[in-house]
């Protein structure tokens, strides 16, 4: 089996906010930033992948400290584990007030990504860092989390109407 470091996987970003991109609270609107992290994600996966991949779910979202006008949003994800056709990309989101350089947290997330081909093989994901080390010793336990909560929206979704909700 092939594999490869979590920094082959790696993709960046960097965002500046604008007035534009602001809520009525004044930080940046949350769909923003869950497009930006599904861009970015898309991309880590691929790179484990090298054929097509499609979202599966954005499993965990944790939105820590809000971005707000001048301030900068960079936005890294690399992949920390494989399944047989499954990827999970785990995101985080630094923050710097430009004016002033501070940077903080301001989100994590985990994204999980399912290859067009089921036939492809993944690469085995080693991880290098204190972070990629500590990220990806949690995989396994996750992926059972996702595989019990996939169970639970099966019997949800038997629940779901389908009819016109005016009839």
């Amino acid at each position: 089996m092939k594999s490869i470091k979590c920094k082959d996987t790696l993709s960046i970003t960097n965002h500046r906010v604008f007035a534009s991109d602001l809520n009525e609270h004044d930080t940046v609107f949350g769909g923003q930033i869950l497009s930006a992290i599904d861009n970015n994600s898309s991309i880590a996966a691929s790179r484990a992948a090298r054929i097509e991949t499609v979202t599966a779910s954005v499993d965990q979202v944790n939105f820590m400290h809000p971005f707000v006008l001048q301030d900068s949003r960079c936005v890294e994800s690399y992949v920390t584990g494989v399944g047989s056709t499954s990827i999970e990309v785990f995101t985080k989101i630094i923050g710097e007030h430009l004016k002033t350089g501070e940077r903080f947290l301001g989100l994590t997330c985990f994204s999980t990504f399912v290859v067009t081909d089921r036939s492809i093989k993944l690469p085995e994901i080693i991880p290098v860092t204190d972070e990629e080390k500590y990220v990806c010793s949690g995989y396994k336990q996750r992926k059972i989390e996702r595989s019990e909560k996939l169970k639970e929206q099966v019997k949800l979704n038997q629940h779901m109407s389908l009819k016109f909700p005016w009839d």
